[in-house]
């Protein structure tokens, strides 16, 4: 059977067109069968791809898809790989990029490993989200890294609940409730910590908030986490994956729990920084200091 492979771009810069038309074409020449979004069609303007819509459908039968940018733009494409069960394998063309696999400087050779099917795919959790008020669903949602619910004009006055059971009242600009592979975007900028990427759990993560307890929080993948704002405060805004928004009125509650669909990251074989350890992706990713390490040392 031909092989499929998705490729979408961020098109806002012309160095990653012209990246994804070197990608489009290596895979066509290579006899694979390649599908663009087709609002990225004009944009990118390569001979032997095939428009599709941008929904989850466009990767009926697709083997993998590669994205082309940073991570707003892997976030992005999660959206529609996600539902598909379909893997992302991303390329960095924007900063950190830490959901990326490969750097553009890589960008043959990730190629090649696509060509020879040298890869693996990871799994990463998700959450499901879901904003109430007086037993109505207001809205329903899903996110990769985190849920984040925000002041608008004023401070917040929320209340936090884990596994059922308040567990304190906040003052503050936000709450953030976060996956692992969240915990070094949004909740890492908040003060929260670094969870391995193969850990399971949850994070609660207070944006500045004026309590005497208001430190980060890992709870258990099965725990229910909820943010209450009180009925006499104002309204809050919920961003997911700073993509998604909805508004979430004073007296509504946001209720965080781990989703059962993952979104599947495909992991390279023998690329330079690709499988290596989530150590060294850190030291990598934020120019760590480690100069002067010797490792264990032998006797």
């Amino acid at each position: 059977m031909k092989r499929t492979v998705l490729v979408t771009v961020h098109t806002g810069r012309d160095a990653a067109v012209d990246t994804a038309r070197l990608v489009i074409g290596r895979l066509v020449d290579a006899g694979i069968t390649v599908r663009v979004f087709d609002d990225e069609t004009e944009e990118i303007a390569c001979v032997g791809a095939e428009a599709v819509p941008n929904t989850s459908d466009a990767l009926d039968g697709a083997e993998i898809m590669i994205v082309l940018g940073g991570d707003g733009t892997i976030l992005r494409a999660a959206e529609a790989a996600r539902p598909a069960g379909v893997p992302i394998l991303g390329v960095n063309l924007g900063h950190v990029g830490f959901l990326a696999e490969a750097e553009v400087e890589d960008l043959d050779a990730a190629v090649d490993r696509v060509l020879e099917g040298r890869y693996d795919v990871e799994e990463r959790m998700t959450i499901d989200v879901m904003v109430r008020i007086n037993g109505t669903v207001l809205a329903e949602t899903w996110a990769l890294n985190e849920a984040t619910v925000e002041k608008r004009d004023r401070m917040l006055d929320v209340v936090a609940e884990i596994d059922g059971r308040p567990l304190s009242r906040w003052g503050c600009d936000g709450v953030i409730c976060a996956t692992p592979t969240g915990s070094t975007a949004y909740a890492f900028s908040a003060g929260g910590p670094v969870v391995w990427p193969e850990v399971q759990a949850l994070l609660m993560v207070p944006i500045s908030a004026h309590a005497l307890f208001a430190r980060p929080m890992v709870v258990s993948p099965e725990s229910v986490l909820a943010v209450e704002i009180l009925p006499e405060a104002g309204a809050g805004t919920l961003w997911c994956d700073g993509r998604r928004r909805f508004d979430v009125p004073a007296g509504a509650r946001v209720e965080v729990r781990k989703a059962e669909t993952p979104v599947r990251l495909a992991r390279l074989h023998g690329l330079e920084d690709t499988g290596a350890p989530f150590t060294d992706r850190l030291v990598a990713k934020f120019g760590l200091p480690v100069q002067g390490w010797r490792g264990r040392i032998r006797f």
